[in-house]
C-alpha cells in the first residue's frame, strides 16, 4: 500500500494551514508555492478536504482557506480518508461481502488486523502535534 501523491499533497497543504496563526487564511496559490505543489492539483484536493469538513473556503478580499476545526482535531486519518477514501489494504477489506472467501481465508484476519493498526496509528497523530514536532510554522518548503 502506498499513499497517493494526492494524499501526500493534501497532508502538506493541511500542515501549511495548521502552521498559520489561528483564523489566518491562505490562498491555494500561496500554499502550492510554499509546498511545491501544482496549483490546479491542490485546488482539486482542497475540494475534497472541503467536502469532508476539514477546510473552509472564504471568498472576497479576506478570502482563502482556513482549517474548519482546530488542528488538534484533524488527524492524518481524517485527511487521507477525505482524499483517498476508506483505507483498504486489499479488495477483500473494502467492506462486507466484497470477497466470498473472506470467512475461510487465513490471510483475511491478518490483513484486517494490519488495516486496523494502520488506521489507529494515523488516527493518533493530529496536525497540531505534527506542526509543533516539525517546526512547520516557518512556512518553508520541506520534505516532511
Amino acid at each position: 500500500m502506498q499513499i497517493t501523491r494526492a494524499g501526500d499533497y493534501g497532508i502538506q497543504g493541511m500542515l501549511y494551514l495548521a502552521s498559520l496563526p489561528e483564523g489566518k487564511e491562505a490562498y491555494i496559490k500561496e500554499i502550492a508555492q510554499a509546498r511545491d505543489i501544482p496549483v490546479s492539483f491542490l485546488a482539486k484536493i482542497f475540494q475534497s478536504l472541503s467536502r469532508a469538513g476539514l477546510v473552509r473556503s472564504q471568498r472576497g478580499a479576506k478570502g482563502g482557506f482556513v482549517l474548519a476545526k482546530p488542528a488538534k482535531e484533524i488527524t492524518l486519518l481524517d485527511i487521507l480518508q477525505a482524499i483517498e477514501g476508506a483505507i483498504a489494504l486489499n479488495l477483500c477489506m473494502e467492506g462486507e461481502n466484497t470477497c466470498y472467501k473472506s470467512v475461510q481465508c487465513p490471510v483475511h484476519p491478518v490483513l484486517k488486523e494490519a488495516q486496523n493498526e494502520l488506521a489507529k496509528t494515523l488516527g493518533r497523530h493530529n496536525l497540531e502535534e505534527l506542526v509543533s514536532k516539525n517546526g512547520n510554522s516557518e512556512h518553508q518548503k520541506d520534505s516532511d
